[in-house]
């Protein structure tokens, strides 16, 4: 017998489903949403987020009132379900009560919008990522691509060189720069891959038809063939490393998957693939933030184990710490702006010129640069200064307006796996705890030094000490 008096339908859309979720009886509203979404009467519950509902009231034996929202093709429709659970001689199945029915017109988002959702997905899905001036040349260029290390490699040694003669465009042949929309989705072939790749063009600033800069992705048509392991074993010393574990042998196989799940997440919360409910897209954007927390230790993880070989060794070439100082603010503008904080640059170009390697330097400043706007408060100012020539040494400084730090915190705030020894905005410490010492690490192998001291005013101050060129 029926637990659900019948008449409250009249109050209702009524259902009646079985023990294998079959859609058995409807009234119209109900039944015309199931036809919509693809499926049939009688037939398997075709609105996912109400037959998610009854699976899991069935599986439980408990009575469930809840809300689900689902897309019939032109309109959102929204509703109240009770769900009552039937017991074995009854069919095994649930009944449904569908309450204060809503359908209305899907809000698409505006262009601007739908951009930067598209935006962000290709960020996500990039393997190649660089950074442009206004004439398109290239500043700085990183790859979590195997296959892209030529093109890295080439880019370090182009420096100022438009990034377009690093690469091959296919299907244009046109005298280059081009617009920078006409080649906003070109596609290209570079030495090293034999993938094919799409290329996106980001301007950056206020004025589309007058950036400041561009942000250069590589997204690849396909993923990477995997590599046949070499017949030799790795020293038993370097298999016995955890971090070589990882850096060699795990950080490739999971760069792709990662970089999927985030690209996934990020879809559903733009809400690209559909409609979804306000809670659906914010967990989406928790898969998506915990994702890239992930890839980012993944790299964390491969430098470590770089600066931990032995021998380790950089390059030497001379590097302007107020240039290089200026690129790092550049490419962590957007994040300085979402917290309302302000990178303050000091310094004159040509005075600061380091004996260093320039790649390596950008990844110092990054990481402290970064962490000043993470561990700073909202609205406050981070000050990078690149200061001159004495004795022999020139220096670039980082300072925040954070809450500082300790005599003892100062003594382990290099150690690996130390995060910072201080909370985040919120009390939130996401890192890996590795930044700062694989900073050391390449300021050292750079016969310079790393300190911290009290910023004055408060906060703390980094110093990046370097030979001068």
């Amino acid at each position: 017998m029926n637990t659900m008096d019948r008449t409250d339908s009249l109050l209702g859309t009524y259902v009646l489903t079985d023990a294998r979720d079959r859609l058995l009886s409807a009234d119209a509203p109900l039944a015309e949403l199931q036809e919509r979404c693809g499926g049939d009467l009688p037939g398997t519950l075709a609105i996912p987020e109400l037959l998610a509902l009854v699976q899991q009231a069935r599986r439980m034996g408990l009575k469930i009132a809840r809300s689900f929202s689902a897309f019939d093709g032109e309109a959102e429709v929204t509703g109240f379900a009770r769900i009552h659970p039937l017991g074995e001689h009854d069919g095994g199945g649930c009944e449904v009560l569908v309450e204060n029915w809503q359908r209305s017109p899907l809000v698409q988002p505006s262009t601007r919008e739908f951009a930067a959702r598209l935006d962000a997905i290709d960020r996500a899905t990039a393997e190649v990522s660089a950074r442009l001036d206004a004439r398109q040349q290239l500043q700085v260029l990183s790859t979590s691509a195997p296959d892209a290390a030529a093109l890295q490699v080439a880019a370090l040694a182009a420096h100022g060189t438009v990034w377009s003669a690093l690469v091959e465009l296919t299907g244009i042949t046109h005298h280059q720069p081009l617009h920078w929309r006409l080649l906003d989705g070109a596609a290209c072939r570079f030495a090293g891959s034999q993938r094919h790749w799409r290329v996106r063009l980001i301007p950056l600033g206020p004025d589309e038809q007058n950036p400041s800069g561009f942000e250069l992705l590589l997204i690849a048509d396909e993923p990477m063939a995997e590599e046949t392991p070499p017949d030799h074993a790795e020293p038993a010393a370097a298999e016995a490393s955890p971090a070589r574990l990882v850096g060699m042998s795990l950080t490739p196989v999971l760069r792709k998957p990662v970089a999927r799940i985030i690209a996934n997440a990020e879809t559903i919360h733009a809400r690209l693939a559909g409609p979804l409910r306000e809670e659906y897209s914010e967990y989406a954007g928790t898969i998506a933030s915990a994702g890239q927390h992930l890839a980012a230790m993944l790299d964390d993880l491969a430098d470590l184990e770089v600066v931990e070989t032995p021998g380790f060794a950089t390059a030497r070439e001379p590097v302007d710490l107020a240039d290089a100082a200026a690129r790092a603010a550049g490419i962590l503008g957007v994040r300085a702006q979402n917290r309302d904080t302000v990178l303050r640059l000091e310094g004159v170009r040509g005075a600061a010129v380091a004996n260093a390697e320039f790649r390596r330097v950008l990844q110092i400043l990054i990481n402290l640069i970064g962490n000043a706007i993470a561990y700073s408060p909202a609205a406050s100012t981070v000050t990078i200064a690149a200061h001159g020539a004495t004795a022999g040494r020139v220096a670039v400084t980082v300072a925040d307006e954070g809450p500082g730090i300790t005599p003892e915190q100062r003594t382990r705030i290099f150690d690996k796996g130390e995060r910072l020894g201080r909370d985040s905005d919120g009390g939130r410490d996401s890192g890996s705890g590795l930044g700062l010492y694989i900073s050391r690490r390449l300021a050292e192998a750079m016969d310079g030094s790393l300190t911290v001291e009290s910023a004055p005013g408060g906060g703390a101050l980094f110093r990046l000490e370097l030979p001068a060129g």
